[in-house]
C-alpha cells in the first residue's frame, strides 16, 4: 500500500467516489455486456439471414439477401465516433439523454450488431455442405437445419466470433467513454490525460488489457472444449 500510495497516488485519490475507478469498472462491465447481449440477439439473427438467403443457402433469396448485405456493410462502415453523434437524437428518444453508460448501450449495439452478423456469416458458412444436404435429404425442415445443424456445427466459430465481438466493445466503450458515458475510457482521458495524472492513465489502461486477456482466455477454453 505504501508502495502504491508513493507512486501511484492519483490512483488512491481517484479509487473510489461516482468517478473513481470502482464505479468505472463497473460502467464499462454493464457497456460492454449489456451490449453484448443485445447484439448478439441481433447479429445472429441477421447473419443466419444472410446465410439461409445466400445463393448457396437453404432458402435463396438474391434481392433480400442483397438488400440486407449492403445494410451490413453500410453501418458496419461508420466509424463508432461517427456513429455516437448520428444516433444522438434517437438515444435521447429512447433513454432521455445521450450522456451516461446506459445511453452509449444504443451506439454500441448500432455499431456492434453489423460487426457479429458478419462474424456469424463467417463462421455458419464454414459449415460442411454435405451435412446440410444430408440433413434436407432426410426431410429436416429449414428451422431445424439451422438450429440443429448451422448453430451446432458451427458453435465453436460462433465462440470465437463472439469473443472477438466483446473484445472490440470494450474498446468502443472507452470511445464512448471519451464523450461522456463514464467507464475506463472515460476515466483515463477526462482525469488522466486532461489532468496530466499519468498514473491514472496507465492503471485504467491496465484494467482494460486484463479484461480483454480474461475474455480471451476463457473463450480459447470453451472453444477447446467444444472442438473436442
Amino acid at each position: 500500500m505504501s508502495f502504491i500510495a508513493k507512486y501511484l497516488p492519483n490512483v488512491v485519490t481517484n479509487w473510489s467516489g461516482d468517478y473513481g475507478f470502482v464505479s468505472a469498472i463497473w460502467q464499462t462491465l454493464y457497456m460492454t455486456f449489456a451490449s453484448a447481449f443485445m447484439a448478439g440477439i441481433l447479429g445472429l439473427f441477421f447473419g443466419v439471414l444472410l446465410v439461409v438467403t445466400d445463393k448457396n443457402g437453404i432458402n435463396p433469396h438474391p434481392v433480400f439477401y442483397s438488400i440486407l448485405d449492403k445494410l451490413v456493410n453500410v453501418f458496419r462502415s461508420i466509424p463508432f465516433i461517427i456513429m455516437l453523434a448520428l444516433l444522438a437524437s434517437f438515444t435521447r428518444l429512447i433513454v432521455h439523454t445521450t450522456i451516461g453508460p446506459t445511453a452509449a448501450l444504443v451506439p454500441l449495439v448500432a455499431s456492434a450488431t453489423p460487426f457479429y452478423a458478419r462474424q456469424v456469416q463467417n463462421a455458419l458458412v464454414q459449415v460442411d455442405p454435405g451435412v446440410i444436404e444430408a440433413a434436407q435429404a432426410m426431410g429436416e425442415s429449414n428451422v431445424s437445419i439451422v438450429f440443429n445443424i448451422y448453430l451446432v456445427e458451427g458453435l465453436p466459430e460462433l465462440v470465437r466470433a463472439s469473443v472477438l465481438t466483446i473484445i472490440s466493445l470494450i474498446g468502443l466503450t472507452a470511445m464512448a467513454g471519451a464523450v461522456g458515458a463514464g467507464g475506463l475510457g472515460s476515466l483515463a482521458v477526462n482525469i488522466g490525460f486532461q489532468r496530466f495524472e499519468n498514473d491514472v492513465t496507465i492503471v485504467a489502461t491496465i484494467f482494460i488489457l486484463i479484461l480483454v486477456f480474461l475474455i480471451q482466455f476463457v473463450g480459447d477454453r470453451i472453444v477447446k472444449h467444444l472442438t473436442h
